[in-house]
């Protein structure tokens, strides 16, 4: 997902810089903590907490851990706990009136042989200034940051007038049903920060969704004897990733086709190709860079590389054929759908509709290609489900039947004027230096859009790679004790 800056700065403006007992209350917490957020990130991210199909978050024995890890920080930094199974709330202080904290504890799944170190141990020497672990930016990081900056309003004894909430939710990667039914009827805080995306402030986000298809084996063409063929195609680990690996099998290969196709992937630049002899099967292995699929313009797509290397001739319909001709035919290496119809689109405050491959699952009986889609405003769901089937209708008509068909696309959201605003860009502002900061839209998806008057704030900083979702996911030191001053400086303010 590319930021995509407001038209509209409201407030932010005129709002002044944090007062003296913010900035005084930032300085103490990063002075005083500075190495004990680091080894509270590192409990936090000592906990497996991918979600498991099988068991839900309230009964896995793994996330009631990492909850009593949490009881114990909060305890032991004078906070108060409450455990309602799939969210946790620490809070600070008293009064109806409430400030919140939005984060998550669990995380996305992970591949822990792409890692130097586990990825649930936290690496602090394999590159220096860099916390690497699942979960370092999404979303412990930002969970160990917030209970510093609440333990130092505290340790200050800062007076408030609301109470600070910090919630911690279970399933934000995987089922966000057990959230909404929570907030229907728990009274969530009138204002909140959601620590889950990036600065300056977000106030939109695209609506999220898939297109799923399944190419499958009983409308498959049979090659003719020795014909050249596409005789497998996988690639992908998850629906959020920018997928960075990829194999295609190519069956009755020629020492020519096998030229052809190290030729065209030579002009992808970043990737990565090897090929592997089996008599007459040729096996081409891709391997690109993993992202978050809402900003595909941050990593290297294995699957739709791998397609378009290959498209060297014309392959026959056999299941995996039909793969590789659909990638090639209604997506190609774009990451804007311009291929797929009459789709694509953008708005001039969300930006553009994205539109990628993730995952290739191979089933029972076909071949299942996963597009995510990440769809600002601008176009109401119904003409654009309308518009998809349309271009899938049309691909059939050429190719072969498609099976399976699931399109789904959620709404985009946005904030107008959240009250927020001016506190949270002036406070960045004076934290980073940078001048006349503006709310932006993101491709991703947070718990914000399910709370009162909630914005995101962090934690990754404008123009940086977000690394979380991907198989390299680190948060520097730097910007973990920048968070702090932030968060810190920002909490005195909303709730002061």
């Amino acid at each position: 997902m590319a930021s995509f800056i407001s038209p509209l700065a409201t407030a932010a403006t005129s709002a002044t810089v944090p007062g003296p007992v913010a900035v005084k209350t930032a300085k103490y917490a990063v002075e005083t903590y500075r190495n004990d957020v680091v080894d509270t990130l590192a409990k936090l991210v000592s906990f497996n907490t991918v979600a498991d199909k099988t068991v839900p978050s309230d009964q896995n024995p793994v996330h009631i851990a990492f909850k009593q890890t949490l009881k114990e920080e909060a305890e032991r930094l004078g906070l108060d706990y409450a455990d309602h199974g799939w969210t946790v709330i620490i809070g600070l202080g008293q009064g109806e009136e409430r400030v919140g904290i939005v984060t998550h504890g669990d995380v996305q799944p992970v591949d822990a042989s792409k890692w130097k170190k586990s990825p649930f141990v936290l690496d602090r020497t394999s590159e220096p200034g860099k916390l690497i672990a699942r979960g370092a930016e999404d979303d412990k990081g930002p969970i160990a940051t917030a209970l510093y900056a609440m333990k130092s309003i505290r340790d200050n004894q800062v007076p408030l007038n609301k109470r600070i909430e910090l919630y911690v939710y279970m399933g934000e990667e995987s089922d966000w049903g057990p959230l909404t039914e929570f907030l229907k009827t728990h009274v969530p805080p009138q204002m909140s920060i959601t620590l889950d995306a990036e600065y300056p402030v977000v106030t939109a986000e695209k609506g999220g969704g898939t297109v799923a298809v399944t190419m499958q084996n009983a409308h498959a063409e049979t090659p003719a004897a020795g014909q050249p063929h596409i005789a497998g195609f996988k690639g992908g680990f998850f629906g959020t990733q920018i997928p960075e690996d990829a194999q295609a099998v190519v069956a009755n290969a020629t020492p020519e086709i096998e030229k052809l196709i190290k030729a065209r992937g030579a002009k992808h630049e970043g990737m990565t190709y090897s090929f592997a002899w089996q008599d007459s099967n040729l096996t081409v292995t891709a391997k690109g860079v993993s992202a978050h699929s809402s900003k595909p313009q941050e990593g290297i797509n294995a699957v739709s590389m791998l397609a378009d290397a290959l498209a060297v001739q014309p392959w026959p319909n056999t299941t995996a054929g039909a793969v590789v001709n659909y990638l090639n035919d209604m997506v190609g290496t774009g990451i804007h759908g311009e291929k797929f119809g009459n789709i694509a689109y953008r708005d001039s405050f969300m930006g553009a509709m994205t539109f990628v491959p993730t995952v290739i699952r191979q089933l029972d009986d076909g071949i299942e290609v996963a597009i995510n889609v990440r769809r600002p405003q601008g176009k109401t769901t119904e003409q654009l489900t309308n518009e998809i089937n349309a271009a899938l209708a049309q691909w059939q008509g050429r190719r072969v039947p498609l099976s399976n068909v699931k399109i789904g696309v959620r709404e985009p959201w946005i904030l107008q004027n959240p009250p927020q605003l001016g506190t949270l860009l002036s406070t960045f502002s004076y934290f980073t230096g940078m001048k006349d900061p503006k709310p932006i839209a993101i491709g991703g998806g947070t718990n914000s859009r399910l709370f009162p008057n909630a914005v995101s704030f962090g934690p990754a900083m404008p123009g940086k790679k977000y690394t979380g979702h991907s198989e390299h996911e680190f948060i520097t030191t730097k910007q973990l004790l920048l968070n702090l001053q932030m968060y810190t400086a920002v909490l005195v303010e909303l709730a002061k």
